[in-house]
């Protein structure tokens, strides 16, 4: 029989540094206990949402997708967990993290402005945060009701009906703080509580090897006391665990089961969606393709092929395998429905030419194409060196 717990805040390895969980181990991990399905949570990112969502389904584990996030209010951040409920609340996920992603310089932390959840409409659900850094939980563990209060009110009317009271215990003294006033505004506001254990690491046992891997990620040391730590109840606790662990409120074990219900939505294998190309003379993408080729290869030509010595009847000679060898490769590139992912390729690395970036002459199979050679992206003259196109098609 399935049990009656579903873990819905697990990081997986996709975030760096801080768990040693691999989907296939989380895969082994909710079978073993028949967990019927499995939520994985990383942290500001969702790189591992096909994979995972392909290794679920593979043992009969129903995959949720989800994201750890900071969100944030005029009166500062905290963690949460957003869930994805349908296809509409996946992508407001992708949305959300890569806005935030994008906001900030390299190294700061991205924040979700609790606003952008009022503009996210449905599909989503949200999980406070009981942790010591919880949007929710911190204010608790810090006494601040009133503050507890008001986010609740403005995390219930952005996402209605899909607001949960998180609960953790880790054995952690700010969770032992938070816990009476979370309980007590479940009562007051009505809010549904949901029992989460931070997944990181596989067993017990596991915290020491956990903690190098976390010093390792941070540059710290062992013995630094002001570092970032777990705890030993950091791993993947079984279900009859969780159950005897919150035995007081059976409601927040039962609704972990209600989310995964609630939730129906995973990550597709799908084709590639190349952006189009809006080429500034008006052109189709491969019309545009042909130019830009055309009048680059005339330019390597006049560089690298022709010699002061040869008359036009020489030159002509030279630049036929050349042109032969371009139109044979616009043809097949066209076919293939890759006009403008070339065109993309040749704008940024033109582009960074022309800053004075430094771009390297042309790796691995794509320099056997005349294509990139006359577009720039390459530099090495595929003919003259004997390099084969259809590699690079490979």
């Amino acid at each position: 029989m399935p049990s009656s717990f579903v873990h819905l805040r697990v990081h997986s390895a996709y975030s760096l540094a801080e768990s040693t969980l691999r989907l296939k181990q989380l895969a082994a991990l909710a079978t073993g206990d028949s967990q019927p399905a499995l939520a994985i949570t990383d942290t500001n990112n969702m790189f591992g949402a096909l994979e995972f969502s392909q290794t679920m389904l593979g043992a009969d584990v129903q995959p949720i997708i989800g994201l750890e996030c900071l969100l944030g209010d005029d009166r500062g951040s905290g963690e949460v967990v957003l869930l994805a409920q349908t296809e509409a609340g996946y992508a407001t996920l992708c949305r959300l993290n890569s806005q935030a992603l994008l906001s900030v310089e390299g190294g700061d932390d991205p924040v979700i402005p609790v606003q952008s959840l009022v503009d996210a409409g449905e599909g989503v659900i949200l999980l406070t945060g009981g942790c010591e850094n919880g949007f929710v939980g911190r204010a608790a563990a810090d006494g601040q009701t009133s503050l507890v209060t008001d986010r609740l009110a403005a995390l219930s009317a952005a996402l209605p009906g899909c607001v949960y009271i998180e609960l953790q215990r880790h054995g952690l003294a700010a969770e032992q703080r938070a816990e009476p006033i979370l309980l007590d505004a479940a009562l007051e506001t009505g809010l549904p509580l949901v029992a989460t254990n931070d997944c990181r690491f596989e067993r017990r046992d596991m915290e020491v090897p956990h903690d190098v891997l976390v010093c390792i990620g941070n540059g710290r040391k062992l013995a630094e006391e002001d570092r970032r730590r777990f705890s030993a109840e950091h791993y993947f606790k079984s279900a009859d665990e969780m159950t005897n662990l919150f035995a007081d409120v059976p409601e927040a074990i039962r609704n972990t089961m209600v989310i995964a219900q609630r939730c129906s939505v995973m990550a597709e294998k799908r084709d590639p969606i190349l952006p189009p190309f809006e080429a500034e003379s008006g052109l189709a993408e491969q019309d545009e393709l042909r130019r830009q080729s055309e009048v680059g290869l005339e330019e390597r030509l006049q560089r690298h092929v022709f010699v002061s010595e040869m008359d036009q009847v020489a030159r002509d000679e030279a630049a036929t395998p050349y042109r032969e060898r371009l139109s044979y490769e616009l043809g097949v590139i066209n076919q293939m429905g890759f006009p403008g992912y070339f065109l993309i390729v040749a704008d940024f690395i033109q582009w960074a030419k022309r800053q004075g970036i430094p771009v390297g002459p042309g790796r691995g199979s794509g320099a056997g194409s005349v294509v990139a050679w006359a577009l720039s992206i390459t530099d090495l003259d595929p003919l003259r060196w004997g390099l084969l196109f259809e590699r690079f098609l490979d």
